[in-house]
């Protein structure tokens, strides 16, 4: 199983694009997959379950997106220069031992030129402290909204076809 987490809560994101167009490209690639959306977390997580008061909506997203994953990809918007906030803390959230022993592919996503490529980097880091190996071949995509066909859709041939090859390596790592 492959859970593909969209790594920001904003509302309206566009990163949700790159989300549904991954996983669109996953299962026709005859992969399972899910997706994880940090706008599923609930409101309070960040003091009920940082603080050892796991809610039960915590537990139940730790069961059935996180632990089931043998395979996790996150696409991650590019914030202040990294990764956004609410991911780093929902993975301060967790124990580990949920993401020890995991493997990871990122994509990065940005409306700039660099794809969070610097973002990419910093949550490699953190990834490989958890025990989360990472695969080699990220995909950093620039300039997001000339990639788009209106708001709704990723139809760059070209970035399509990095993400493919991103999921063919993915599938045999």
């Amino acid at each position: 199983m492959i859970t593909i987490i969209n790594a920001t809560n904003r509302p309206e994101n566009k990163t949700r694009v790159v989300v549904e167009a991954y996983a669109k490209l996953v299962h026709e690639a005859g992969l399972e997959a899910q997706i994880f959306d940090m706008a599923e977390l609930p409101a309070d997580f960040i003091f009920n379950a940082s603080y050892g008061k796991r809610s039960q909506a915590m537990e139940t997203i730790i069961q059935t997106r996180l632990d089931p994953a043998a395979k996790l990809v996150v696409i991650a918007p590019e914030y202040n220069g990294s990764y956004p906030g609410v991911f780093k803390a929902f993975i301060d959230a967790i124990h580990p031992k949920h993401f020890y022993g995991k493997k990871a592919a990122l994509v990065g996503v940005a409306s700039g030129r660099a794809g969070n490529l610097r973002g990419m980097d910093h949550l490699t880091d953190v990834l490989h402290h958890l025990g989360v190996e990472v695969l080699s071949y990220k995909v950093p995509i620039s300039r997001l909204d000339t990639l788009m066909q209106g708001k709704a859709e990723l139809t760059d041939e070209d970035t399509l076809n990095a993400l493919k090859r991103q999921i063919r390596r993915l599938a045999s790592f």
